[in-house]
């Protein structure tokens, strides 16, 4: 018998017209869109499926990335699937969150939507930044920031060879020479506001914690993994602590993914845009079977490996 979960990815996955054809297609997803735009109190169709400039934009990001991954995953449900545990990579553990029963929708649509305000204001514009760097381990990349007095420090650990690297932007252009002289085949900068993952995000990451305390958390039906311990989570009485942390913590994705399959997962179906963290979970272990759902064509290949 498979052994599934559910991975919901992170933010820079997005494009405009991300889920319009699930919104096309199957009343259940248009539902989920038009709730959101209810909740908000904007027109999220607009801004997912035609505003590229907003879409980009921290504060928009990540309520369009979680609007997406629940509309499709209701559609995925509907499948007759049901994951054994739930994960996601940073803004990507909210719909796992929900898809776990931990909260609703509409509380947590609100959450994510003061989340992605925080992180995008905690910072002044272009003082901080991240980078990807390609072909180091994680321990040689961490070492290389304990070693630098500069404001910088690992904020994603991807897979084998892929690790994130995030802080001040003096700070990361020195640390990247450093690194390339260690035998970095790549270092490439990412397309962010700010230094996310980071301590510099310690005083956002608390403001968040306090718009938490009225919102109602519940245990998990399904379990989930947190990105801050790469451990499994069964009750309620950490994560608001762990979701406040998430903010300034560095992303263990591949120790979670790790995790999973050392519980037995044997299957990682990829729910929302693009297929980033599919590629992640290959190069941790080849031997895991892998779906993206981004496409409503992607359906009928992800019943044939669930059927085989």
């Amino acid at each position: 018998m498979k052994r599934i979960a559910y991975i919901f990815p992170g933010q820079g996955a997005q494009y405009v017209g991300t889920g319009q054809d699930f919104y096309d297609t199957f009343q259940e997803s248009k539902t989920v869109f038009e709730k959101a735009s209810s909740i908000l109190g904007m027109d999220m169709e607009e801004l997912i499926f035609k505003d590229k400039h907003r879409l980009n934009m921290t504060q928009f990001t990540q309520i369009a990335m979680v609007t997406t991954c629940m509309a499709q995953v209701r559609v995925v449900n509907n499948l007759g699937i049901r994951p054994d545990v739930c994960a996601g990579l940073s803004v990507g553990e909210y719909p796992a969150l929900m898809t776990c029963g931990v909260m609703s929708f509409e509380e947590g649509l609100s959450v994510v939507r003061k989340r992605g305000i925080y992180m995008d204001t905690a910072l002044p514009p272009g003082y901080s930044t991240m980078a990807a760097v390609i072909g180091l381990s994680g321990e040689e990349v961490l070492k290389a920031c304990n070693k630098t007095d500069e404001r910088v420090t690992v904020a994603n650990y991807n897979c084998p060879g892929q690790v994130v690297i995030t802080g001040e932007n003096k700070g990361i252009e020195k640390l990247s020479k450093s690194l390339k002289e260690m035998g970095a085949r790549r270092i490439i900068p990412l397309k962010v506001s700010g230094a996310f993952h980071s301590p510099l995000l310690e005083d956002a990451g608390k403001k968040f914690l306090e718009s938490l305390k009225g919102v109602a958390i519940h245990n998990p039906k399904i379990p989930y993994v947190s990105n801050v311990t790469g451990e499994y989570v069964y009750d309620n009485s950490t994560i608001k602590d762990l979701l406040s942390k998430q903010v300034y913590s560095p992303v263990l994705w591949q120790q979670s993914v790790e995790k999973m399959i050392d519980s037995g997962i044997d299957t990682f179906i990829e729910i929302g845009p693009g297929n980033t963290l599919s590629s992640f979970v290959k190069k941790i272990n080849s031997t895991c079977k892998l779906i993206n759902v981004d496409k409503v064509k992607d359906l009928e290949r992800l019943q044939e490996v669930i059927d085989a």
